[in-house]
């Protein structure tokens, strides 16, 4: 055991003598409270130590006692449903156990030593197994089946193995090394935050994730294994589009990092997710759901601790061969962070007083996204997408985080607060955002929803485009100016504004659109678009067909149920041509 004293405390900062045997990342117990700490910095014999819980009342000469391992999550069956603070403590356990307030120092077990999970073996008696190798299984949830792995750096042949009701510590099966060692194995692992799983092999992304938001997924895809960044200023919507993203995302498993946001946005999601039924398994989202709450009130120093945390547990999941995302509130938070602790370290600053190192820790946390080829014989594929959160403040995207997040994500999902304040849900501006995942997904779109579904989307957002450069000019000299075909384009953009783009996170047939009927939404935009350019041709008034009453009915179809949607796309592009046609008669009579 390594002992040593307290020299300074600066807020989470506390600097300890007496640690020259001690280790980069380990995990210390600071003062009489047996605070927990990490060592972020040695020198010589001094350690600087991140305490990830208040320090008042520690004091010059305290005891600072190093455990010797890195911080490292427990991970196993008991993950899901729960919600933890920064450092994986389980924040409903201890409201149980202490109370409302969490208590300096308490060391409560991530996963319940009490519960007993049935175990159903995957392998026998004589089998020669590895390290990401399936040796059994325990019903978790009722929307996953976990699989549990062989711990990477294991393996030999299974000596004993028993079906039946085990806590997590308490060994199910154990293995006989090539040397002779037996190896226990149980339910639960640990795994240190800070350093990435081990896999076989990672993979270009090629599927996309479905969210069921339009913008996202008509105009601006992420693929499973992709990363992606929301930034934009307070009130532009960047929490209710995680929020969306989390909820209906078609991903086995969702991991949501509340970092430094306020309170009642988790509470939010704790009373909402609950009640809410993913459109995949017909199940309550908490299901497929794991929280890390440390919110803005929780000390500053453990948002660093909770995305890693969160994105360890996602890859223990990955490994099991699932689809998993990470949805991170926000990434700012976390980077203020590191500037208090830098600015304590006495670092040289960078810009804007972030450290020069900001841009690589991003990197190391996004990096561990992808598709990959899990360890195992089995040769299971898993994806972790990340979507991380960035506030810059008054909107300004030229800020360093921002900056930083840009160069290393590969889709822009850019909030625009006009568009919030003007009620447009999700405020994603469609002439600042990309994806540069578009077109390697092509193939996927053309061969599962439509074969001219890229065609189809690229030409929303060449009228997109084309409505912006059209409204500079009615500026300047006024709609009179146009031609009748800029004329359509401009009501095909409000069209596809209004009626495509537009959805009611509330409204239980708009919430969550399936990609095959955005394509027919789509369809309907533009079978307007081509016979009302056909009937002003011919010489039909635009502002009479601009009003027909069928434009309210496209407006409307966005809601229609899944189940009914054909038919009534069916009769509504019925009634377009029946309204055009009649309105082009009277026209020219």
């Amino acid at each position: 055991m390594i002992e040593g004293r307290i020299l300074k405390v600066s807020g989470p900062l506390v600097i300890a003598e007496g640690m020259r045997e001690a280790n980069m990342f380990d995990v210390v117990r600071v003062g009489a409270a047996q605070l927990i700490g990490e060592i972020i910095e040695m020198h010589g014999d001094r350690a600087s130590i991140q305490v990830y819980e208040e320090t008042a009342g520690l004091g010059r000469g305290d005891k600072v006692v190093s455990t010797g391992a890195p911080l490292s999550v427990e991970l196993g069956p008991g993950l899901i449903r729960n919600i933890y603070d920064g450092i994986q403590r389980p924040l409903e356990t201890m409201r149980k156990k202490y109370g409302p307030n969490i208590i300096k120092g308490i060391d409560e077990p991530a996963l319940d030593r009490e519960k007993r999970w049935y175990f159903e073996p995957a392998v026998s008696y004589g089998a020669e197994v590895t390290g990401g190798d399936i040796f059994g299984y325990v019903q978790e949830s009722a929307a996953i089946r976990h699989k549990l792995l062989v711990p990477p750096g294991y393996a030999g042949t299974v000596a004993e193995i028993h079906a039946g009701e085990f806590t997590v510590t308490e060994t199910v099966a154990r293995l006989r090394a090539a040397d002779g060692e037996i190896l226990p194995l149980c339910m639960m692992q640990k795994w240190p935050v800070r350093r990435a799983r081990p896999i076989k092999e990672k993979l270009a992304p090629s599927e996309p994730l479905i969210s069921g938001q339009r913008t996202i997924d008509a105009l601006f895809p992420i693929a499973k294994g992709g990363t992606a960044c929301v930034p934009g200023p307070f009130g532009s919507g960047k929490t209710v589009v995680q929020h969306q993203l989390a909820k209906w995302s078609d991903v086995d498993l969702v991991v949501y990092i509340g970092c430094g946001e306020r309170g009642n946005e988790m509470t939010d999601v704790l009373r909402e997710f609950p009640e809410l039924t993913d459109p995949r398994t017909g199940k309550s989202l908490m299901e497929r759901t794991i929280l890390i709450a440390n919110t803005s009130d929780m000390p500053v120093a453990a948002r660093e601790a909770s995305i890693y945390t969160g994105i360890t547990i996602a890859e223990y999941y990955r490994d099991m061969g699932l689809d998993v995302a990470v949805i991170a509130d926000s990434t700012s938070r976390w980077a203020e962070a590191l500037r208090e602790m830098s600015g304590r370290l006495e670092e040289m600053p960078g810009e804007e007083g972030y450290p020069a190192y900001l841009t690589s820790r991003l990197a190391q946390f996004y990096e561990r996204a992808g598709k990959v080829v899990c360890l195992g014989a089995d040769g299971r594929r898993g994806t972790l997408t990340a979507v991380g959160a960035v506030s810059p403040q008054g909107g300004d995207i030229s800020e360093p985080v921002t900056q930083a997040t840009l160069r290393i994500v590969k889709v822009f999902w850019g909030l625009d607060s006009s568009l919030a304040y003007a009620r447009h849900f999700p405020a994603i501006n469609w002439l600042t955002s990309y994806s540069l995942y578009r077109d390697r997904l092509a193939d996927w779109f053309s061969t599962h929803i439509a074969r001219d579904w890229m065609q189809k989307t690229g030409e929303l957002l060449r009228i997109l485009q084309a409505e912006s450069e059209l409204q500079e000019i009615v500026k300047l000299v006024g709609m009179d100016a146009l031609s009748d075909d800029d004329r359509i384009t401009l009501e095909t953009a409000r069209s596809i504004r209004e009626d495509f783009l537009q959805q009611n996170a509330f409204d239980e047939g708009d919430s969550y659109t399936q990609a095959g009927k955005m394509y027919a939404l789509m369809e309907l935009i533009f079978a307007f678009d081509r016979k009302m350019r056909k009937a002003v041709a011919a010489g039909a008034d635009i502002d009479r067909l601009a009003a027909l009453p069928v434009r309210e009915e496209i407006g409307r179809a966005k809601s229609v149920p899944f189940a009914d949607f054909r038919a009534k796309y069916a009769e509504i592009e019925a009634q377009i041509d029946a309204e055009i046609t009649n309105a082009a008669k009277e026209e020219t009579a």
